[in-house]
């Protein structure tokens, strides 16, 4: 055997396997007018596997309400072929949330469920189904089978051990990141959190270190970005992570269906002494990435970009 092959041998077996938990809704609260969180529980979620802050799972939606998407649904490293197998009208729905909370102790988790278009009639099946949860129904979650570390658990905060200025900038989609985030950090570092959210009444007390700052942007009826992309700027300069004048290298723009080139996180041997972390709508993403890498200068390696979700695109 070479040496590829062993490390790729060890790498296979350090992987976590990707596992169905069929999982019953224990509790549901409104943390305001867009978001609801949701505890989920069973008692495979003792040994759920959590890597991060930012842990990334998908919530598996029937197509027919009712039906029981475990039968359809096959255990194992094959599940992903198995599942794009299934006839159009049976393939479950997969919508990607992040784990805001994690308990083992109590083998159960808490997601928060941003419920895009459910007042006017226009929401996806994840956040139509959640606005409508109540503690008994039953929910399949695919996630990792077993702790661990690194993106292949589906996690991507992993600002390099020599930034001591952090900015995190997101819209509501992924404020339960940024809020598992700020709170997870160690005292000692300069950060500063923008949250881009609907309206007020959707900002929400946040147990952070000191040395955080946390400014809540309610859009109240604004387009999407126009609070966000200012305030951006704004903290960037403050924090000397960009200063206005310099230019950097030019990015190509993603196209309006590739939304896999608003993904770039950097890699964690990264020697920047300052980091920022955008996630969020992709049009919005698209317009941070190219003003700060190429208007502002911001070297790429200090920036993480992530385009959550796109306008039209149901949830």
């Amino acid at each position: 055997m070479t040496t590829t092959e062993a490390a790729t041998e060890v790498a296979q077996a350090e992987a976590p396997g990707w596992r169905f938990f069929d999982t019953v809704v224990t509790g549901s609260r409104r943390l305001g007018p867009s978001t609801v969180r949701l505890t989920l529980g069973a008692p495979e979620l003792a040994g759920f596997g959590v890597a991060g802050d930012d842990q990334r799972i998908k919530f598996v939606l029937p197509r027919q309400p009712g039906s029981d998407v475990m039968e359809l649904l096959v255990p194992g490293d094959e599940w992903y072929a198995a599942y794009c197998a299934l006839p159009d009208e049976v393939r479950p729905f997969l919508r990607t949330y992040t784990v805001r909370a994690a308990r083992p102790d109590r083998a159960e988790i808490d997601v928060d469920v941003v419920l895009h278009g459910v007042d006017g009639g226009h929401a996806g099946p994840a956040a139509t189904w959640a606005a409508a949860a109540v503690p008994g129904d039953r929910l399949v979650v695919l996630g990792p089978d077993r702790p661990g570390s690194g993106r292949m658990w589906g996690v991507e905060w992993a600002p390099p051990a020599t930034a001591h200025t952090l900015l995190l900038a997101a819209d509501e989609t992924a404020v339960p990141a940024v809020g598992a985030i700020l709170e997870g950090l160690a005292p000692g570092r300069r950060v500063v959190a923008l949250l881009e959210v609907p309206e007020t009444g959707d900002e929400q007390a946040l147990d952070v270190p000191a040395g955080v700052t946390v400014h809540w942007l309610p859009r109240s009826g604004r387009a999407r970005g126009e609070l966000l992309v200012p305030a951006v700027h704004a903290a960037l300069c403050e924090l000397g992570i960009a200063s206005p004048g310099r230019t950097g290298e030019v990015v190509e723009d993603a196209g309006p269906d590739d939304i896999d080139l608003l993904w770039e996180v950097p890699d964690v041997d990264a020697t920047a002494g300052c980091y920022a972390w955008l996630a969020g709508e992709a049009g919005v993403v698209k317009q941070l990435r190219r003003h700060l890498v190429t208007d502002l200068g911001v070297p790429r390696n200090e920036v993480a970009f992530m385009g959550y979700w796109r306008v039209g695109v149901a949830a």
